[in-house]
């Protein structure tokens, strides 16, 4: 370990408090991927410090003509070095350097030394959805190392994805911020948890391995290919110009025979008879409903209507539910049921 000393010669003399530059990194970006501003303050410090002989930066750095002194001082004595008009930089560890800045700050707020300049300089920092490689991290780990998590397969975890999916059309029809984002969580942890179980493959069959890289890079040319008028030269300045796009390249990636294919039939049936309405009108079908005796026909009928209204027949029975549920517990409440 490397000892950290003032330069008694500098000609800024001692008096001069110096500065620290804290400077702070993300896991989540490639190691060695720093902003100019960080190279500038590396290269331009009187001494650079880092705790960790094991930080992942330390090798590009060093490959980049760094100097790195592997030690870790207290307040007082990073003050010490800074003395005389010195810069130190202190590469931070990825937690923080919480006992150095608490023991800055007590010396602060002692009115006894004269502080050096303190910066906090992000040399990288996480982009928008950077936590989802967290979560990445973590369904790797857990699934090697969870004696439940381990033995999961697509088919067993199938009932999970149905009934996260239910619990967030639950969140948002309640209009429950909070519950919203955590079932939103719960609905991305299946698709995480799916594509980790997928990058092991199916020997048995031959199926090839995915991985969640695979299924966002599917998913990103598909929005792609589906929004000419964002990504293309075509045009959409309505909804329903956009709908068409959207059914026009949906046609053309699918290829089918028939307007019903890609229909889940297992789907509730209010929400399976409203999609097979919407296909046949999208199609311009005219297609008469089929007669028949029981209520299967009736509310085949009712679905059918509500959809050409622009009516979400699942949804207008669950809020129609919600008020019997209501009244059955006000009528539980009612005195008339005591004793």
């Amino acid at each position: 370990m490397n000892a950290i000393s003032p330069d008694a010669t500098d000609p800024a003399g001692p008096a001069a408090p110096g500065r620290i530059v804290l400077l702070t990194t993300s896991h989540r970006v490639a190691p060695g991927l720093l902003s100019w501003p960080a190279w500038q303050a590396l290269r331009a410090a009187d001494q650079v410090l880092c705790a960790d002989g094991a930080h992942p930066q330390l090798p590009y750095l060093r490959e980049a003509g760094v100097t790195v002194d592997e030690t870790s001082p207290d307040a007082q004595e990073l003050v010490d070095a800074c003395a005389g008009g010195r810069t130190v930089v202190v590469v931070a560890l990825g937690e923080g350097e919480p006992r150095l800045t608490d023991g800055l700050a007590r010396l602060a707020g002692s009115g006894r030394v004269h502080m050096p300049e303190l910066e906090l300089l992000p040399a990288s920092y996480d982009l928008p959805g950077a936590r989802l490689l967290d979560l990445v991290q973590v369904m790797d780990r857990i699934r090697v190392e969870c004696p439940w998590s381990s033995r999961q397969t697509h088919e067993g975890l199938a009932k999970y994805g149905i009934e996260e999916a239910y619990e967030l059309v639950e969140a948002i029809e309640e209009g429950d911020r909070d519950e919203l984002r955590e079932e939103l969580g719960d609905v991305l942890l299946q698709v995480v948890f799916h594509s980790r179980i997928a990058e092991e493959g199916r020997p048995e069959d031959g199926s090839e391995p995915f991985s969640i890289d695979d299924v966002a890079g599917g998913i990103v040319a598909k929005l792609i290919h589906r929004h000419p008028h964002v990504f293309g030269d075509e045009t959409a300045t309505t909804p329903e110009e956009v709908k068409e796009h959207w059914l026009r390249t949906k046609a053309e990636e699918k290829r089918r025979t028939s307007v019903t294919e890609g229909i889940p039939l297992g789907q509730p049936g209010l929400a399976l008879a409203a999609k097979l309405a919407s296909r046949a009108r999208t199609a311009g079908l005219d297609v008469e409903l089929p007669r028949g005796e029981g209520v299967g026909y009736e509310l085949l009928a009712v679905a059918a209507r509500a959809e050409a209204e622009g009516v979400d027949p699942e949804a207008a029975l669950r809020a129609a539910a919600r008020a019997y549920r209501d009244a059955i517990r006000a009528r539980e409440g009612s005195p008339a049921l005591d004793g």
